[in-house]
């Protein structure tokens, strides 16, 4: 395991500004407004041959200094700042190196006295750094934060990069020391898996009822996870990567600044993953945003599994109805067979996605959702050999000829597979006009008959090829 260093201070001191900086990549969102960070976010790099963690975490803040319009379930200020205070001493507590960053411009505050304070009982290395010293001035008064008791503060500017390099260096000096003996992570097969949906599903509820543990704020406020969040686990032998993302709204409907980078990020989760966990909630049913994610997974050619969330809260409202609870009852649903019917009719264009109901609340179906993923994965990478392949390819044309188009027959010469992840399979045709989409998904289908390929979308490419070349 890389070691890990946290980032902590006060908010809108540049935490996510000097992550970033590191990083070499805008994964934390940045904003001129305290309190945009809430989850810690985690990005690999890497400093004089020496490799290491960063931890992006939300600003703490104390007592009075909650910032007005933080609210949260109970309707109270301050509700999420616990969450978030909570989270940045979780990742005080795994780091090997916490940078306490503070702010030159505005000198030492009683939240930066506060947060020392609470470093000061740390057993582990910590390092003072005075951000936003962008001029001569600001570099000579960072000497008062000498009074924090935290040794020599080291001057940064995360905007212009000046100082950085000398912070990196004494990061790396206190650092563990290296384990020679450490494998190389890098080269392991790893199988990334997102977790996406509409806002409010419990896509956070769902990625800490599988770690086992509160790896991620949770709340029901709409887009409380602002940023993409990675997270490593083992299962049966095999490295996973859990991918947690803030809610996917409608195009039109995503606001400016912070919404707007997380939507992005979900988009760019997508892209990034091998098989995507779609969260549809199950006390309001199939919505159309919900085929529009799916979409965007069968565009992307990824792996999927619908997870049919709150569970437990559908039958409640079921039961509900049934008593007459509800001045406009919903239509009753029996059974979960009859609502996967439901689901896999408003999903019908992507057959291959198994269905599983889940509840992150009580665990219910949890742990079977890794072992459906592996499935999934091992379908992914699976390699047909040529002969195989052309066997079935040729079966399938004979019970069934080409479709005529433009007074054109299509001919297939020869099929092969040029690529796993997804799986990718080229069709060598005596004219790509002559092929028609409704006989591309019946060779699909056959090939879905043959070698499964269950819970993942495959490519088909058709190309031209002629007699002559085939001599």
């Amino acid at each position: 395991m890389k070691p890990l260093v946290a980032i902590v201070g006060r908010p809108n001191v540049g935490k996510s500004t000097f992550f970033n900086r590191m990083i070499g990549e805008r994964i934390a969102v940045v904003e001129d407004l305290p309190g945009t960070t809430r989850d810690r976010i985690y990005g690999n790099t890497d400093w004089n041959g020496r490799e290491f963690t960063l931890i992006d975490t939300g600003g703490l803040e104390f007592g009075s200094n909650i910032p007005v319009g933080q609210v949260g379930l109970t309707g109270q200020p301050g509700d999420i700042m616990k969450h978030v205070q909570a989270q940045a001493e979780l990742a005080i507590e795994e780091a090997d190196v916490t940078v306490f960053m503070v702010d030159a411009r505005s000198g030492i505050t009683a939240s930066d006295e506060e947060v020392a304070e609470l470093l000061r009982h740390s057993k582990k290395p910590v390092i003072l750094a005075a951000n936003k010293a962008d001029n001569t001035a600001r570099r000579q008064d960072a000497v008062e934060f000498y009074s924090l008791g935290l040794g020599e503060p080291i001057v940064i500017s995360s905007i212009q990069g000046t100082g950085t390099g000398d912070l990196l260096d004494v990061i790396v000096e206190a650092l563990p020391p290296e384990d020679e003996e450490a494998e190389d992570e890098d080269n392991e097969d790893v199988s990334r898996i997102a977790i996406v949906g509409r806002p409010n599903v419990g896509k956070s509820s769902l990625l800490n009822a599988i770690l086992g543990v509160e790896r991620t704020i949770v709340s029901d406020i709409p887009g409380t996870t602002r940023d993409a969040i990675d997270t490593e686990l083992q299962f049966k032998g095999k490295k996973l990567i859990l991918i947690d993302t803030a809610g996917i709204r409608r195009r039109g409907k995503v606001g400016p600044g912070i919404e707007k980078f997380s939507v992005l990020r979900s988009t760019r989760a997508i892209e990034r993953c091998d098989v995507a966990l779609l969260l549809v909630d199950a006390s309001e049913g199939l919505a159309a945003q919900d085929t529009h994610i799916a979409g965007e997974i069968l565009e992307k050619a990824k792996g999927v599994v619908v997870v049919v969330n709150k569970w437990d809260l559908a039958q409640e409202q079921q039961r509900a109805e049934r008593r007459g609870e509800y001045a406009h009852p919903k239509e009753e649903i029996e059974s979960a067979e009859a609502y996967r019917r439901i689901i896999a009719e408003g999903l019908k264009f992507i057959p291959f996605a198994p269905i599983v109901f889940t509840s992150a609340k009580t665990g219910y179906h949890v742990p079977s959702l890794l072992e459906t993923v592996q499935l999934i994965t091992e379908m992914r990478y699976l390699r047909i050999p040529t002969a195989r392949l052309n066997e079935v390819v040729q079966d399938a044309v004979r019970r069934h000829n080409p479709t005529v188009v433009r007074n054109k027959v299509m001919k297939i010469y020869y099929a092969t597979q040029t690529q796993v992840n997804p799986p990718t399979f080229v069709f060598f045709v005596n004219d790509t006009q002559a092929v028609h989409f409704t006989y591309e998904r019946y060779l699909e289908n056959k090939l879905r008959e043959a070698f499964s390929f269950k819970g993942t979308a495959i490519r088909m490419f058709f190309k031209p090829r002629s007699k002559v070349e085939l001599k």
